[in-house]
């Protein structure tokens, strides 16, 4: 079993890696096989609505500039997908919502290739707006027909300057919840 996180951060290592990274050792210790993607320093523009990836049927984004279509294989071949973002105006980053955009287009045009896959969302945030992000990253997994798990609270953790978040024990416990929670529903789903 593979899971594969996102980091839509601008800073590689900052709050967002920590909690993902908490949810990532969890994972591992259930014996788990993860890999956390980065986006920072990734150029990753919007779905264009072509639809030609709705003509090629092929799993891809006729967009191949970028890294995008590698994402969405990675995605493909895990069991598990965990998206995670800071909170920007009240949102997701643009470069997890250009993916969110052009892996679900593509998701959309091969109906099934996310079905029954799990997924959950994790944001880190300042001080607030950290709900409509936490919901712009599960409307993706709720739309591909994947499995959203759950945790103690909801997956934030509070913290704005790198390294911050661990200050949040609530916000660090809820990731380590988090981690067992989809450990638990994977060995479930893979009998």
């Amino acid at each position: 079993m593979k899971v594969v996180a996102f980091n839509g951060s601008v800073r590689a290592k900052g709050n967002t890696a920590i909690l993902l990274n908490t949810v990532l050792d969890e994972l591992k210790n259930e014996g788990i096989e993860t890999e956390l993607v980065s986006l920072a320093g990734k150029t990753i523009p919007g779905c264009r609505a072509c639809f030609k990836c709705f003509e090629k049927a092929d799993g891809h984004c006729a967009v191949t500039d970028d890294k995008v279509n590698d994402y969405s294989d990675k995605m493909r071949a895990a069991d598990g997908i965990l998206l995670g973002s800071p909170t920007y105006f009240a949102d997701v980053t643009a470069g997890m919502k250009a993916l969110i955009e052009r892996a679900g287009m593509t998701a959309r045009a091969n109906p099934g290739i996310l079905r029954r896959k799990v997924g959950a969302g994790v944001v880190a945030v300042r001080r607030a707006g950290a709900m409509h992000a936490f919901t712009s990253l599960n409307i993706f997994f709720l739309i591909g027909e994947m499995i959203v798990v759950g945790s103690s609270y909801w997956n934030i953790g509070i913290g704005r300057e790198p390294g911050e978040v661990e200050k949040d024990a609530e916000g660090i416990e809820t990731m380590k919840t988090l981690g067992r929670n989809m450990a638990w529903l994977l060995k479930r789903l893979q009998g």
